[in-house]
């Protein structure tokens, strides 16, 4: 039993069982014991790896996208370009290099990092020495008095979820309850959440949806600054439009496990609910959901992936064209993952993304 498993298991004997977005944000963000608060989790070292670590490519289509959107927008400065969960720092520095030669942008534009790891902060100012750069706790301490043109990769799939069972004509919370000093999943007593009442038409009994009430919240915020100042959001994650099933999992070591096995030993993460996300963000506009393989494809990785190939040869070559397989494929990450983007109603949506 792992040190916040203890402290888990005790705190359900003394006050009840625990919701999963308590126990997600317990095992993730525990100030000394949490999973992102000890390690750096990313790369062939740590338990999962994301796309800006597959290639450079991802990170400088995604800059070459939003600096676009700030051209087409009037260039407008001062600006600030922020990036939520930035891990190590890879994606920002891909999206800064891919833009220097865009006149103007690096002139207007101010770097703004929402991260509340500390080992990942140290990471990230490594990765980026040199850059004048701004760390926040949270997505309300940016500036809300700019234009904000924002990217999250991989951050929503962490935000602490809920999870209901259908019952009837209303839901049972599963919760993780302690049972013969072992955590479990149990139910709670009938409930009749608010925010699932329009949810009966499409359920049936046994159904679960799963709700991401600070993921809305995070939401509702870029929404409102893009909607009042300007700018652009690219949302990219797992998930779908509408949140239906059990998503909750764990991965440890690059392979599934357990979500309730040695908590604060691996990264837990939930399918994002895009619908959720673009109603929460309204009144900024939302493109339609797109598969990041056809958004990459869009903004011309295929052309990228051949001029770097020229310079390459042998396993080099063959892994950077690998590299791009996974980004793209329809059976790597290519539909798996999609783009939800957000921009000011009555303009035009970030490249590669349809109204």
């Amino acid at each position: 039993m792992t040190a916040l498993e203890r402290h888990i298991a005790a705190r359900i004997a003394a006050t009840g069982p625990m919701s999963l977005a308590d126990y997600m944000a317990t095992c993730l963000m525990h100030p000394e014991l949490g999973y992102y608060a000890t390690r750096d989790p990313f790369g062939t070292t740590g338990d999962f790896t994301t796309a800006p670590e597959i290639s450079q490519m991802f990170g400088e289509l995604i800059g070459l996208c939003l600096a676009q959107t700030w051209l087409d927008q009037g260039r407008p400065a001062p600006c600030v370009l922020a990036e939520l969960g930035p891990g190590r720092g890879t994606l920002m520095a891909d999206i800064l290099r891919a833009t220097k030669g865009v006149p103007g942008f690096h002139d207007a534009m101010a770097v703004h990092l929402v991260e509340t790891s500390p080992v990942l902060r140290e990471v990230q100012a490594q990765t980026l020495k040199g850059r004048d750069v701004t760390w926040h706790d949270g997505v309300e301490d940016l500036p809300d008095d700019k234009p904000l043109y924002l990217v999250a990769n991989e951050f929503f799939d962490a935000l602490p979820i809920r999870q209901f069972q259908r019952e009837g004509s209303g839901w049972r919370e599963r919760l993780v309850v302690l049972r013969e000093e072992a955590l479990t999943l149990g139910l709670g007593a009938p409930v009749v959440p608010p925010d699932l009442t329009d949810r009966l038409a499409d359920t049936s009994d046994g159904d679960i949806v799963e709700t991401c009430a600070p993921g809305q919240a995070i939401a509702h915020e870029i929404g409102a600054r893009i909607a009042a100042r300007g700018g652009a959001a690219l949302i990219v994650d797992y998930g779908g439009w509408r949140s239906l099933g059990d998503t909750f999992q764990a991965v440890r070591g690059h392979a599934p496990a357990d979500p309730l096995d040695a908590p604060g030993e691996a990264d837990l993460t939930a399918h994002v609910d895009f619908e959720a996300l673009a109603r929460a963000a309204s009144p900024a506009a939302h493109a339609q959901l797109t598969p990041q393989g056809t958004l990459l494809q869009r903004l011309g990785i295929e052309a990228r992936a051949a001029t770097l190939a020229r310079n390459l040869n042998g396993a080099e070559r063959e892994s950077h064209l690998a590299a791009y397989r996974r980004l793209t494929d329809a059976e790597e990450m290519g539909t798996v993952f999609k783009v939800l983007g957000l921009y000011p109603s009555g303009t035009a949506p970030p490249p590669g993304l349809d109204p």
